[in-house]
């Protein structure tokens, strides 16, 4: 996994979700937007205040905790 500097989690900033550093931007937030069929450059106009490496590190972290996690799906 890669350098997650601009990644943190404080219990009392967005009850303690993982944000974008200074920010009170959730990767959960950037990964749902990407998900929904936004790109980076979208996401980026949307925020300007974050850069292309906060959206980077967002989902890598959020790949990262999938791959430590085991989820159950069932089918449909």
């Amino acid at each position: 996994m890669g350098q997650l500097d601009r990644i943190t989690q404080q219990p009392e900033v967005m009850g303690g979700r993982a944000c974008i550093c200074g920010m009170r931007v959730t990767v959960g937030m950037i990964v749902s937007q990407i998900g929904a069929g936004h790109s980076i450059d979208d996401v980026l106009a949307d925020y300007p205040y974050l850069d292309r490496e906060d959206v980077m590190q967002a989902l890598r972290y959020a790949a990262w905790l999938a791959e430590e996690r085991e989820v159950l799906l069932t089918s449909a």
